[in-house]
């Protein structure tokens, strides 16, 4: 998953960046409400934005205004101050999907991060089941029949998005955008690999992943 957070508390945002990186999400920082309008203006394969209302230059509510108005459903999670009930209803009422109030523990955040990326991707569990193949979100563990799969933290977040999209295709440029953060050397090219080393990981029985040619790749059953 990729994750954009907007949070001028370097600290705060340091902590962050470390425990969802852990968690194997590619995650972005800005520090002001601005450079936040304007990633969320250039880049469009982000999961979920963290928002701390409290941002210098303009203020977490006028982004999520502004985000809502250009009509993106992305979801949103807000960090407030402990006290800032008014902010905290204001946040939810311009469209906000979920707020924690700070301080708060790492373990519920990521809890309600992977809960909000799911419900944007239309899923109710953190578990992804394709045929024989089963991924846990929370847990990030791969099996097929029951039987772990030994992956990369590179190959298990390209499985991830794979999977949420499954029957579809996705494109290099989709992968690129879903699983690097800026300043990732990571081309095309290296996708073609990434996808390469998967394949001889989980292709079994009726499970493969299609490629179409200069279009991308589908992740799909093999009919019976």
């Amino acid at each position: 998953m990729r994750i954009l957070i907007a949070e001028d508390d370097q600290v705060l945002a340091d902590g962050l960046l470390r425990t969802l990186r852990a968690a194997g999400a590619a995650v972005d920082h800005v520090a002001t409400g601005e450079d936040a309008d304007a990633a969320l203006l250039m880049h469009d394969g982000f999961d979920l934005l963290i928002l701390d209302l409290g941002l210098p230059k303009l203020g977490g509510l006028e982004v999520l205004r502004r985000l809502r108005a250009r009509g993106s459903r992305l979801p949103v999670l807000i960090l407030t101050a402990a006290d800032s009930v008014e902010d905290r209803v204001r946040g939810l009422d311009l469209g906000a999907d979920d707020y924690m109030a700070k301080p708060f523990a790492l373990a519920e955040l990521e809890a309600r991060v992977r809960a909000l990326v799911r419900r944007g991707n239309g899923a109710a569990s953190s578990v992804i089941q394709h045929g024989p193949l089963v991924y846990d979100q929370a847990g990030r563990v791969a099996t097929i029949d029951g039987k772990m799969v030994e992956l990369s933290a590179r190959e298990l977040s390209l499985l991830e998005v794979l999977l949420q999209r499954a029957g579809r295709l996705v494109s290099k440029e989709q992968l690129v955008e879903r699983l690097c953060e800026w300043g990732d050397e990571v081309s095309t090219n290296a996708i073609e690999v990434y996808i390469h080393r998967l394949r001889k990981k989980i292709e079994r029985g009726p499970i493969r992943i299609a490629t179409v040619r200069g279009l991308g790749y589908c992740l799909e059953k093999i009919p019976g």
